[in-house]
């Protein structure tokens, strides 16, 4: 049997590497470095993809022969693209604007191939429908949870997933950011299998 290619995350995002954690998959994480900035006039799908496979190449020389996984993840609502809140003022602007309505997440994912330089790049949607939200639910919220750092300023691992009225998508890992469907599939066509124990810990 061929030898496999070790597994590089290109995150250092806890929630990414908790997720990845679940596959059961050896693997180790290093933090890319590029600009994440949106071009103009640049689609929600466009961006995260271009982004998740920018991630994954500026690993690519400093670690030759890995499976690298690059991930990006944007919320849009209204067709706008809504970035990390960072502060309280501007997650309870965030949730405002949400309240009664229906948020899309974009995750973009790419596998690439060190050995070949070659990557595939997916884009996996999620929608999440919030419902009519108090000022005092959103404020207690944020105190509770301080989502400061994640897109659309909730973590629906805790307790984000009360501030719902629905969720429409394959994957419920995508909205912590790594939609591990996706990633399987990617995975198994590279002969990674962890059903198969290949890369298994």
């Amino acid at each position: 049997m061929p030898t496999l290619p070790p597994i590089l995350l290109a995150s250092t995002s806890t929630y990414r590497r908790a997720l990845l954690e679940k596959l059961n998959l050896e693997f180790s994480c290093a933090a890319p470095n590029i600009d994440e900035s949106p071009y103009a006039d640049e689609s929600p799908e466009t961006l995260v993809k271009r982004l998740a496979e920018a991630k994954a190449r500026a690993l690519m020389h400093s670690h030759p022969n890995h499976l690298i996984i690059g991930s990006d993840q944007v919320c849009a609502l209204d067709g706008k693209i809504t970035g990390k809140p960072h502060t309280f003022e501007n997650a309870k602007r965030q949730l405002r604007a949400a309240s009664g309505k229906v948020v899309t997440f974009y995750t973009g994912l790419s596998l690439l191939d060190s050995r070949t330089q070659q990557a595939v790049t997916v884009c996996e949607p999620f929608e999440v429908s919030f419902r009519a939200l108090s000022d005092e639910e959103i404020s207690n919220y944020l105190e509770m949870e301080q989502p400061y750092d994640c897109a659309g300023s909730f973590k629906c691992e805790g307790l984000g997933i009360s501030l719902f009225s629905q969720l429409n998508g394959r994957d419920p890992n995508t909205l912590i950011g790594l939609p591990l469907i996706a990633l399987l599939e990617l995975l198994r066509a590279k002969g990674v299998n962890p059903l198969l124990r290949q890369h298994s810990v």
